[in-house]
């Protein structure tokens, strides 16, 4: 499933009194008149069971500013609806520093849910760079990348070596092997995720884009979804349900079905994030040893993929600022994002972590994810972005299950954008 600006003195003041931050220099005796203390961090639901140790180094270190850990459920539909429904509350809500998708920045920013943040007190230019846009909106900083993700393709490799076929690089090759090899072996073709959710949006989007289209531009003030493109993308997906290459069971997949079933054994290829590659290699899953991943491919080459991951963003009412802004620089730390990598098996926003020769030993994508992220972009920017979401759901639901075709669909997902952005 899917984090953070203040010239003269006298601004630095008025800043440090408007959003509750001190200076370095400051007494830490002033801590709690000057927005230090303890916080409640909002996350989805932790697969791998790694966050809680993390906060465990933060409270030990710092007593004073303990943090609370407070897990909504795996669904990004499900935790951004309990995370605005707690924002919409007024006051202060239950929580301060919240683990947001990086399609929501935008979002929850123009809603004045969270607060902008002061660059200089993060290392942004430590980060992968296409990752530092996913947390900005109208030219300012409101959260600060902690994971990244890019989708890959998941390919059985003994079963492509077997038939001296390399993984592929283009739809056709895709869909060549999904049609022709996976039978032979009692496979189904590929699947990604798509259960009308924000899975869904995120595969519809990759498929676009890959075709060299878009859907949003200009913050979400201009659709551009009506192209030939757009029609290519949603058509290539809705053709391999039509065809059987792509089975009927993944029209109920989200990540973790589509990782089950593919770690089962019975998928030739599957699209998800880095951490499917990791659980399905693992000891005891009946295809390790025997997974491959290269990046997502387009119509003529690699595709595009959508840019996953998660932002570290700052309620506008938290009740103590300075220590949320501290807790964000120190689980965007070298050390910590090692940690999120070998301990939750998610991808780091540091940039030096994918040229470790110890950590590619030991995660043979990482070169591949590198690459991926750096291609990646970003879902369309929007402060509507739930409502587009939804949209783009909707529609693509009704392509994938033949109740409309791709040239119908592209045009009136286009009329249901243009809805929303004028509203």
């Amino acid at each position: 499933m899917r984090w953070m600006r203040a010239a003269g003195r006298g601004l630095l003041v008025l800043a440090v009194v408007m959003t509750g931050y001190i200076t370095p220099g400051a007494r830490a005796d002033e801590g709690a008149a000057h927005g230090r203390g303890p916080l409640t961090l909002a996350t989805a639901g932790d697969l791998t069971g790694y966050l809680g140790p993390l906060l465990e180094g933060w409270n030990r270190t710092h007593p004073g500013e303990r943090v609370t850990l407070v897990e909504l459920p795996d669904s990004a539909d499900e935790t951004h609806a309990q995370m605005t429904t707690d924002l919409r509350g007024g006051d202060r809500g239950r929580f301060d520093v919240l683990n947001i998708d990086v399609a929501w920045t935008s979002e929850f920013a123009a809603a004045g849910w969270i607060r902008p943040l002061p660059r200089d007190r993060f290392p942004l230019a430590s980060f992968l760079p296409p990752v530092v846009g996913t947390a900005t909106y109208d030219g300012r900083l409101y959260a600060v990348p902690y994971v990244t993700n890019a989708g890959l393709l998941l390919y059985r490799k003994d079963i492509l070596a077997e038939e001296g076929v390399r993984p592929p690089r283009t739809w056709a090759e895709l869909e060549r092997d999904a049609r022709t090899i996976a039978p032979k072996y009692g496979l189904d073709g590929y699947a990604g995720q798509f259960l009308p959710y924000e899975g869904l949006t995120v595969n519809a989007a990759e498929a676009v884009y890959s075709a060299g289209g878009t859907i949003l531009g200009d913050e979400g003030e201009r659709v551009t979804v009506n192209s030939a493109a757009a029609r290519e993308g949603i058509g290539f997906l809705a053709r391999g349900v039509r065809e059987g290459w792509i089975p009927k069971a993944a029209l109920t997949y989200k990540e973790e079905e589509s990782k089950q079933a593919f770690q089962d054994g019975h998928l030739l290829f599957l699209r998800n994030w880095p951490y499917a590659y990791v659980v399905a290699s693992a000891r005891g899953s009946a295809v390790a040893g025997k997974v491959g991943a290269v990046p997502l491919p387009g119509p003529s080459g690699p595709g595009t993929s959508v840019l996953g991951g998660s932002n570290l963003a700052v309620n506008t009412h938290a009740r103590h600022p300075d220590s949320a802004a501290r807790l964000i620089a120190y689980l965007t730390s070298e050390r910590v994002q090692r940690q999120v990598l070998t301990r939750g098996a998610l991808p780091p926003v540091r940039a030096a972590l994918y040229d470790d020769p110890e950590l590619v030993r030991e995660f043979p994508y990482l070169p591949t994810l590198r690459a991926s992220v750096r291609a990646a972009a970003p879902r369309p920017k929007s402060p509507r972005y739930d409502q587009v979401s939804l949209a783009v759901q909707a529609v693509m639901h009704d392509a994938l299950t033949g109740h409309e075709t791709p040239e119908s669909a592209v045009r009136r997902l286009a009329r249901e954008l243009a809805s929303i952005s004028h509203r």
